[in-house]
């Protein structure tokens, strides 16, 4: 069995910002959890290359769509490369393998009876690709979410039978397990309450796009197409590609996270979809918030921007990784602060387990020759032993949850505990006198051993900075053998030798 997680498929008329490096953050850390845990996992993320807006922005740059969408697709690849995201499948939906997925599911979907000729009338957005509600409502007929006019459609397309499936989707979102957090939830539940409506599944007059088969001037809705990118992007061949085969190499997905914004098409529209056509439905989605920046939502207008490039050369990808993966909770909103950044950065990482690490390492070797100390055993001290024990616990009960954020601050706890039994020891006291040679050896094997563990803990979210642990702690870890073995206390290889240490994160400092 694999376990599948999913990035949303981005759109191509921007490179990726500081919200789609935050999402595929998240995935990336899920994803290397499951793998250390022993699963064989399948990280989907990928490109959504269609559409009216794709084509008006490469009208706009005087190039032709595949040329904007090839420019924009290979940013998002250098990006996820320079992040160090460990994807399995990189999807777009401009590919030969795509199209023809999305032509086998249509298909199905009509064999159901659930395609129909209509006219779509309305206020369109095209930065949405969506139709909204009530725009009576709205004197100015302007898109709430991006503050630009709509535009008034009047034109012939086929509809998706959504109506059908009211009760089967009652019955879905009911389920606290398939939507989350529970805000979302009661969201969705609300807003299938008022009674599910056929939406239209193709445009006309649109050229870049797939075309609906045998229906002229037809092509196909861009989220119609753009969430079949999911399915396609399991196939594992390049020739005669079919939906059964990436059904059956690992369809449905255990989780797709999104943004909040999109909760509606994932959780409603596509579940009806893959009814329809006799499929498995996802086992969750999870709607995770946005992003803003001292208080204030980013955007191009207020010069408030932040370009994860320049983040990522200024701080390096951990100290952002650990900021957005343990300061915001999945589901909240969150908020960027740079002295809030910088801060944890430093108060986190640099001091209480950077710190850690370099004294205790120091300690060692100036008193036991270079070398981790025997582990002698002291009937009355296995304080962090116990400690070590619960805190791996409950830190994989909060990584299943999906809850980084609290996994993350369990490791911080631990870290902080090592350093304040580290401080009640003072084993720079007791080295003072011979006779308490065994008592420190056992005080400073403890300590070591603990922050090997933390190494451990540290590695599905910063993956460098545990690999640099690991190093200055003699590079005990195997990844060729079990991660979860690995995690068990005294591990730590007595009067091994102890490299010199440095510091594994440097301080940030204030702007």
């Amino acid at each position: 069995m694999s376990f599948v997680i999913t990035t949303p498929l981005y759109y191509v008329n921007d490179k990726p910002h500081l919200g789609s490096i935050y999402t595929t953050l998240i995935c990336d850390a899920i994803a290397r959890y499951k793998r250390l845990s022993g699963e064989d996992v399948i990280f989907i993320t990928g490109v959504d290359e269609h559409g009216l807006k794709i084509q008006r922005t490469a009208s706009n740059k005087g190039v032709d769509p595949q040329t904007h969408c090839d420019d924009i697709s290979n940013v998002f690849i250098k990006n996820w490369n320079d992040w160090d995201i460990t994807y399995n499948k990189f999807v777009r939906t401009t590919s030969k393998i795509h199209e023809s997925i999305v032509g086998e599911f249509y298909n199905r979907v009509k064999k159901s009876d659930d395609i129909y000729m209509g006219v779509q009338k309305g206020w369109y957005c095209v930065g949405c690709e969506e139709f909204k509600d009530n725009p009576e409502n709205s004197p100015t007929h302007k898109c709430p979410i991006h503050q630009k006019d709509l535009e008034w459609k009047n034109e012939e397309n086929l509809f998706f039978r959504l109506s059908k499936y009211q009760s089967q989707i009652e019955d879905l979102i009911n389920d606290p397990s398939f939507i989350q957090p529970k805000e979302r939830r009661n969201e969705i539940i609300n807003f299938v309450s008022k009674g599910l409506k056929d939406f239209s599944i193709s445009r006309t007059n649109l050229s870049w796009g797939i075309k609906v088969p045998e229906i002229e001037n037809h092509t196909f809705y861009v989220w119609f197409d753009a969430l079949l990118g999911y399915v396609s992007a399991i196939s594992k061949q390049m020739n005669n590609v079919s939906l059964e085969e990436s059904i059956n190499n690992g369809w449905p997905a255990d989780i797709h996270l999104i943004g909040k914004d999109i909760l509606r098409f994932h959780a409603v529209y596509w579940p009806a979809m893959l009814l329809s056509a006799g499929m498995k439905l996802p086992k969750k989605v999870y709607g995770h918030g946005f992003l803003t920046r001292e208080g204030q939502k980013m955007g191009k207008s207020l010069g408030n921007v932040l370009d994860p490039n320049i983040l990522l050369s200024k701080y390096g990808k951990e100290a952002v990784r650990w900021y957005l993966l343990k300061d915001i909770s999945l589901g909240s909103d969150g908020d960027f602060q740079n002295k809030r950044f910088v801060d944890i950065i430093n108060n986190d990482l640099a001091n209480t387990i950077g710190n850690l690490l370099n004294r205790t390492s120091s300690m060692s070797r100036k008193w036991f020759d270079n070398k981790v100390p025997n582990n002698v055993e002291l009937n009355n001290d296995n304080t962090l032993e116990q400690y070590s024990i619960e805190t791996v616990k409950n830190y994989k009960k909060h990584f299943n949850l999906y809850e980084l954020d609290l996994a993350a601050n369990i490791i911080l706890k631990h870290a902080i505990n090592t350093n304040l039994y580290l401080n009640q020891k003072q084993p720079w006291i007791l080295i003072k006198e011979e006779n308490n040679m065994n008592l420190v050896s056992n005080i400073i094997y403890n300590v070591l051993e603990s922050t090997r563990i933390i190494g451990l803990l540290l590695l599905p979210l910063l993956p460098d900075l545990s690999s640099k642990i690991d190093l200055q702690l003699g590079s005990l870890y195997n990844k060729e053998k079990s991660w979860n073995e690995q995690l068990k206390w005294g591990k730590l290889k007595s009067m091994s030798i102890l490299p010199k240490p440095y510091p594994i994160i440097d301080k940030l400092e204030y702007e």
